[in-house]
């Protein structure tokens, strides 16, 4: 439905709204509790190749390999249930970390690990193992 200028109906309010100008900082948000962190440093996801979500899990501090081998065993904790494929743009240092650690001795019977083409291109000379 279109609406005239300064038009507000009672069932469809048009509410004013602040505009951020773009080169201002934006203002600091009171936080409700003090008992998590404000930001993670990053959110890890498992999707199928369908798209759907298998799990996710917040990396608070940082996305290591060590962490993404956790979370990859934490999903898939039975060999009958791991994928052929996981496809991660951090696939060489997964490979090298699950080497040294000896878990590649496990993952390598049901899963190989593949690059993102953009990682594999800007990355593939420096790094034997990519």
């Amino acid at each position: 439905m279109l609406n005239q200028p300064n038009e507000n109906l009672a069932w469809n309010p048009e509410v004013p709204r602040n505009v951020q100008p773009h080169d201002e900082e934006a203002p600091e948000v009171e936080n409700k509790n003090y008992f998590s962190p404000k930001h993670s440093y990053c959110v890890e996801t498992i999707c199928a190749p369908c798209g759907v979500f298998i799990a996710w899990v917040k990396f608070a501090k940082a996305e290591s390999p060590t962490n993404i081998l956790k979370f990859m065993e934490d999903t898939f904790p039975d060999e009958s249930t791991r994928p052929d494929y996981i496809c991660i743009d951090k696939a060489c240092l997964v490979l090298r970390t699950s080497i040294q650690n000896g878990s590649w001795d496990e993952w390598c019977k049901t899963s190989r690990l593949m690059v993102d083409a953009y990682h594999y291109i800007n990355h593939r000379t420096t790094d034997m193992i990519c």
